[in-house]
């Protein structure tokens, strides 16, 4: 057996592992009522709520911010696409017994997190715009990204490369505009 083939074995099992052990803490009643509302609000309610109150708030001034969050997301939401088509990975639930879907998937395939990714695009570009936002926002990335571990929809390998995919789109966007 190859070095490389072993570490990817390790890799895989943490995943597993870990996935199993964070859906087990959403069987408390209200982790996972706490968790589907997160998850739920990172479906896009709170980036679109967010974005629909910075204009309300502070008017025209903060359009360019705003027209920025909703570009870089829109790039987020055609790469995590064209990514699950390909990579096709089922989600953990389907391939594990002791995992179990606490709440209903978007789609079909685990990889990449696209809340995660979304997340991150939202953050890293509003924070750049709005600083002030920071404890609420990646307060918030945090909890989503975990939600969609504790709920059996991804692995945590699936949430690192949302994160970091979304990173890139965001970093990408800011060097664009």
């Amino acid at each position: 057996m190859s070095r490389l083939y072993y570490q990817l074995a390790r890799f895989q099992a943490w995943d597993q592992a870990l996935c199993r052990r964070l859906n087990h803490a959403a069987q408390l009643r209200p982790v996972l009522w706490f968790f589907r509302a997160t998850s739920r609000l990172g479906d896009g309610v709170f980036w679109y709520s967010l974005m629909l109150a910075l204009l309300l708030w502070e008017g025209p001034a903060v359009l360019p911010g705003v027209l920025h969050m909703a570009v870089a997301a829109l790039t987020g939401t055609l790469l995590y696409k064209w990514l699950k088509g390909r990579t096709s990975r089922p989600r953990p639930y389907q391939r594990h017994a002791a995992i179990v879907c606490r709440t209903a998937p978007l789609d079909q395939y685990s990889f990449p997190s696209g809340h995660t990714l979304h997340a991150v695009v939202f953050t890293i570009v509003a924070l750049a715009y709005f600083p002030w936002l920071g404890p609420l926002l990646v307060g918030f990335t945090v909890l989503v990204s975990l939600s969609r571990v504790l709920l059996g929809l991804h692995y945590p390998s699936d949430v690192l490369a949302g994160a970091a995919i979304g990173a890139l789109i965001a970093g990408a966007w800011l060097l664009a505009f």
